[in-house]
This record gives structure tokens, sequence and C-alpha cells, in this order.
């Protein structure tokens, strides 16, 4: 906008060098570039879709009987953040070294930052477009989160998935007791990425899935060693083998006879359970008792 008064004869727009607009006609070739107002308080243009191009000062000038005079406004076009590049998601070994990339353009250029997904994350990890983790470790997998602000408009987010390989590690292997006859389970857990390929070993047999009276269930994280109907040729030493294409590991565990010791009734002062015998057990405790009473009976 351009402030006139009536003592103005003549007014023009400029870009620059460039003349927008004289009086009602228009120089440039811009059909963005229109007039709004030509009246005896107000000169104004405007400029449609405003691109980054159209940064930079513009002159307002007019003519009065006496002398010329201008006003110069200079544009400024904001422009919100834009992430243009980022690293591809990421497979690594631990222990290995990562890059991560992150390119934003926006004007003014917005500040970049990168920050773990993690319940154990704190804070950003990175105030960088680069992230560099030297020696990660199995903690640092996860979403890496690149954030791209200026206040022109909402942060622009984008994320990167970082796998980190290792071999397996049982966290789980106990031994069991069950009685004879009874329904026995033998269970395995396992970390590994990627997952572990799960063995059973009896001694140095390996068992097999659909052997009979056996079932063994494998999952990502665990493996499950069923007896349906346990006899005494199940019990003994049994071996679970985690493995994956980065290393293998080993536990060891019992499947031992579980016994129950039934209470024997209380039959009164005296009674000895003794099976068959118990009715002779209680006679001979009676002529205990009146062998001693005869004795004191002929002393006095």
């Amino acid at each position: 906008r351009c402030s006139v008064d009536n003592r103005v004869t003549r007014v023009a727009w400029l870009n620059r060098s460039s003349i927008l607009y004289a009086g009602n006609d228009k120089w440039c070739l811009d059909p963005r570039v229109v007039l709004l107002a030509n009246t005896k308080t107000q000169y104004s243009i405007q400029i449609q879709d405003v691109d980054v191009y159209d940064e930079g000062p513009y002159t307002c000038s007019v003519q009065t009987d006496n002398h010329p005079k201008t006003s110069r406004v200079h544009l400024i076009v904001q422009v919100s953040p834009k992430i243009t590049e980022i690293s591809s998601d990421i497979s690594i070994n631990e222990g290995g070294n990562v890059s991560l990339t992150c390119i934003a353009t926006g004007r003014p250029d917005p500040t970049i930052t990168w920050r773990h997904i993690s319940p154990k994350a704190v804070g950003f990890i990175s105030e960088d477009e680069y992230l560099e983790i030297t020696g990660i470790t199995r903690e640092q997998s996860g979403e890496y989160e690149c954030s791209a602000s200026n206040d022109v408009a909402a942060p622009v987010v984008q994320r990167v998935k970082v796998t980190v390989n290792y071999p397996p590690y049982i966290s789980d292997a106990k031994s069991t007791g069950v009685p004879v006859g009874q329904k026995g389970i033998l269970l395995c857990e396992a970390s590994a990425v990627p997952s572990a390929d799960f063995q059973w070993y009896k001694d140095d047999k390996r068992l097999a899935e659909g052997q009979k009276g056996l079932k063994v269930e494998n999952k990502a994280f665990f493996s499950r060693l069923t007896f349906f109907n346990v006899s005494e040729q199940d019990y003994g030493n049994y071996t679970c083998v985690a493995s994956n294409q980065l290393g293998n590991t080993n536990a060891s565990m019992i499947l031992y006879e579980e016994t129950t010791t039934a209470l024997t009734p209380w039959k009164g002062p005296g009674a000895v359970h003794d099976g068959n015998n118990g009715a002779w057990r209680r006679g001979s405790c009676a002529w205990l008792l009146v062998l001693p009473l005869a004795q004191l009976a002929r002393q006095f």
C-alpha cells in the first residue's frame, strides 16, 4: 500500500529497477501482480501466490508539483519447513557405527533436531542435520525422529527405523518337577534379532517335532516343550539351543519326578499306622503298660 494526497500527479510501483505499474497502466507481464486501488488517498498493488523470488525491495514513486518522492518496503517471504532428504531405515549389527542424515528447507532456515523414540530417552540427542552413533547397542534400536521447525508453521517430522542385530541371549530356562502320568512343560525364553531358531536335545539326542508324546512349540521369543503323559523315561537333562546368523547359546534344565506325600489320619493315643499290622501294634502297646503296673503292686 502507498498513501498519497491530492498534490500527487503521477504514481508508479517498481520492483528493484523494473516498473510494475505506472498509474493504471501495467508494465510487467506477471499475471499475479494486479492493481488494487488508484485513488486520491491510496495507490496499492497485490501479488498473488507469493513465491520466494518475489522477496526484495518494492518502491512506490510519486510525482508532485514540486519534486518526486519515494517510499520503499521490503517484502520478506516466509516458507514452512520441509524435509527434503532423510536416511532410509537401516539394519546394523550391535557394535557398529550409524550415521543418519536429515536435510530440510524453509525461510528462515529451519532448526533440525533428532530424538530417539524410546521410553528411556530424555530430550534431544542431536541438534544438527547429522546424527552419529558410535558402537551402537541393542538398547539404542528403534525409531529416530527428525524434526524441522522455523516458527512459520508447525514443525514437520519424519522417522527412521534403526534395527540392531545381536546374537541370542537366553533369559529364562528353569528345571521342572512333574509326577508320573501328568502333563509337563519345559520353557526356554530367548531374546535375539533376528529372532532365534530353537532346538531341543535330551542328553545328546535331538528331539523332533511330532515325536510321540511330545510337542515342540516355537515362537519369536520362546520355545515350549510339552510332555502330555510323563513317564519314567522322560526324566532327565534337556538342553535348549537358540541360534541366529550372529551366534548361538544354550541352557540346560532338568525334568525331574515330583512326589506327593499323603498325610495319615490321626487314630488316637498309642495308634501307629503300619498298614495291615496296625492292630498288632496297638496290642503290643497295651501289654507293655500292664507289666510295669504288676511290678509296682508287688513292691507295695
